[in-house]
């Protein structure tokens, strides 16, 4: 496939610059010559196109953006007559959460609600219509000069009843670990409630700059998460309310059946908060212990390595003795 380039026409649409570039695709910034709307242009780059598992994500998220229809999920436009294989979307303003958090670190507690609330506002309306995003994240979060936010990137998003998609099917594929699920790391399916946990490990690094989940490679960060408790939002910044904190842990519980339950009750917390009440929660105290999983395989080979040792002593004795 030619390389598009600004001032191209591709179908009915020009090309006028280039928006982002990734290992996958590439987004154009477009013109519909037939309305004369911007629009976003996702094109896969040539040789993701013989991939199967690419070209099958690239049409589950084409396929979920043409059937939502809310102010804060970007809107894919049905467009059947193509000449190659690429994504017509509406073109969003503003920038990615990924970018703010880069140059801002943080957010004040009332700016980082204000968010939550509308990417819950966002989720509450792809659950209801069985769609689970999977991969939410700061990288797949518009957000413009008003906080108003658009969900982007389908692509490993699930429909109710679909076929399983597994953590070793999507890892090649994904990006940061920061906000992958307890049950996604251990290679369950991911329902609703694991989007809310990534949302809840967001606004974790909203209020305090930090994601809660630390290590030196994406398997270390994964691990620590099934392991160890984040250090508590209130030890970074004492400005974080206690009823803040406790609903960011509620987001984090490792078993989903004590995570929030929806979206709404998620953002129902997020507005009432002088009515959340505040757990006793071991979490707030054992934050400091820290197990890791080599701790036991350690272990195990030492004291693999001291049979032959304990033979050998059994024996000196045994000769010593006899």
């Amino acid at each position: 496939m030619t390389p598009l380039h600004p001032g191209d026409q591709l179908d009915h649409y020009r090309i006028e610059g280039v928006a982002a570039r990734s290992g996958m695709a590439s987004i154009f910034r477009g013109t519909d010559l037939r309305t004369g709307r911007p629009v976003a242009i996702k094109v896969p780059h040539p040789e993701m196109e013989s991939d199967p598992v690419f070209y099958e994500r690239f049409e589950r998220e084409a396929a979920i953006g043409k059937k939502l229809d809310h102010p804060g999920v970007v809107k894919v436009f049905a467009d059947d007559d193509r000449s190659r294989l690429y994504m017509v979307m509406e073109w969003a303003e503003g920038r990615l959460l990924r970018q703010i958090l880069n140059e801002q670190r943080k957010f004040s507690p009332e700016r980082a609600v204000r968010i939550a609330l509308s990417i819950c506002d966002a989720l509450d309306y792809i659950h209801s219509h069985g769609v689970v995003h999977r991969d939410l994240k700061p990288e797949n979060i518009m957000v413009d000069a008003d906080d108003h936010i658009k969900i982007i990137d389908f692509g490993i998003a699930g429909n109710a009843g679909s076929r399983r998609l597994t953590f070793a099917k999507i890892s090649q594929i994904m990006g940061s670990p920061d906000y992958i699920s307890p049950e996604q790391v251990k290679g369950k399916r991911g329902d609703a409630r694991s989007d809310l946990y990534a949302l809840g490990a967001m606004l974790y690094e909203m209020l305090t700059g930090k994601a809660p989940f630390q290590g030196p490679n994406p398997f270390a960060i994964m691990n620590d998460r099934l392991l160890n408790n984040p250090v508590p939002p209130r030890e970074i910044d004492p400005a974080i309310s206690p009823q803040l904190q406790e609903i960011i842990y509620r987001a984090l519980e490792r078993d989903p059946r004590k995570r929030y339950a929806s979206a709404r009750e998620f953002a129902w917390d997020l507005e009432h908060q002088d009515q959340v009440g505040v757990a006793d929660r071991p979490e707030l105290r054992d934050w400091k212990q820290r197990r890791s999983p080599w701790a036991r395989r350690v272990l195990f080979y030492f004291l693999l390595a001291m049979i032959p040792v304990v033979i050998f002593a059994l024996l000196l004795y045994v000769a010593r003795h006899a």
